[in-house]
């Protein structure tokens, strides 16, 4: 934490922001954080000092935000979602994750912010194959979401090279833990209570990452000089196939997962039926990171199990 005054943290009362600011505040860490209304300021954890921003893009205006400010953590995105309702969601993408990314930086970079580091995605890398995903290859992003991501890390690399600004890029995959949303929370929930689900027979290979790690992995690229300009793939360390995943949910939350013998191909069909087969695809094909790289440059290592991020997802479940 040397020299390190003050940590800008974008998107802090999300799911990632409000863990990470947690974890930097216990660690004596100054944090600013920014949201997205007034009224979200009281998710925020006490000690987090508050700005609020209606929208971030080309035009927000960041100067007040980034005073004293060293390094930035840039979470708030435009989130993938499934099935997306907007006339033209690349637009809308790339005025959140690239327009707004590239206004942050340039004027981080004016300010004469040290460090700044980018949460990217996998979804840079592409969708899902049996191999697993590595830093040097080319990116093939096969959706909006992951468009715009990987043209929001080509704005940060042009902003580096023409001002010294450090930028470090993370992308994980799937992203779990206390107060996740979406897929993996019905999933939780599913097994919860017992709902018998039809994935015996997908034999696929996932890479995950608790928030935990996540965490973990963000502070030590804060921190570590060698992170500078980098892109790192992160996650568990440990690949599951959706089975397996359930069968470790179930034990996590002390109930046995129920699991149906019904064939990939069938699924698939009624995916194409319901207008699910996106939904049926993530859970069906394999996507796996290596994360030798960060383990080899920054002698990172994941410091919690799968076993016990399911844990703890599964505490957090039965309390709410």
């Amino acid at each position: 934490m040397v020299g390190i005054k003050k940590v800008l943290v974008t998107g802090a009362g999300g799911f990632i922001g409000r863990a990470f600011c947690t974890r930097i505040l216990a660690e004596g860490w100054r944090v600013r954080g920014t949201v997205r209304s007034e009224s979200d300021v009281s998710r925020l954890p006490n000690g987090v000092e508050a700005f609020s921003f209606v929208s971030i893009d080309s035009d927000t205006k960041w100067d007040d935000a980034l005073e004293g400010i060293d390094t930035i953590v840039h979470l708030a995105a435009r989130v993938h979602v499934m099935d997306d309702s907007s006339f033209d969601p690349l637009t809308e993408y790339r005025r959140v994750n690239v327009d707004g990314t590239k206004c942050l930086a340039m004027e981080a970079a004016k300010a004469e912010v040290k460090r700044f580091i980018f949460i990217s995605s996998i979804k840079v890398n592409g969708e899902g194959r049996a191999a697993p995903y590595r830093e040097d290859e080319e990116p093939a992003p096969h959706d909006p979401y992951g468009v715009s991501k990987w043209e929001a890390e080509e704005e940060l690399h042009k902003i580096s090279d023409k001002t010294g600004m450090k930028t470090v890029i993370l992308r994980p995959p799937l992203v779990y833990g206390p107060r996740v949303k979406a897929n993996f929370l019905r999933l939780v929930s599913l097994v919860k209570y017992g709902i018998p689900l039809p994935f015996r027979y997908i034999n696929n290979r996932r890479s995950l990452i608790y928030i935990g790690n996540l965490i973990d992995a963000i502070i030590t690229c804060m921190t570590n000089p060698n992170a500078a300009g980098k892109t790192y793939l992160v996650s568990d360390g440990e690949d599951v196939s959706t089975p397996e995943l359930i069968r470790r949910i179930g034990v996590a939350s002390g109930r046995r997962a129920l699991l149906l013998p019904v064939p990939v191909w069938i699924m698939r069909m009624a995916g194409r039926i319901t207008g699910k087969y996106d939904e049926v695809e993530r859970l069906v094909m394999s996507l796996t990171v290596d994360i030798s790289k960060i383990r080899r440059e920054l002698e990172w290592k994941p410091p919690y199990t799968m076993e016990n991020g399911l844990r703890e997802t599964a505490k957090w479940y039965k309390k709410t």
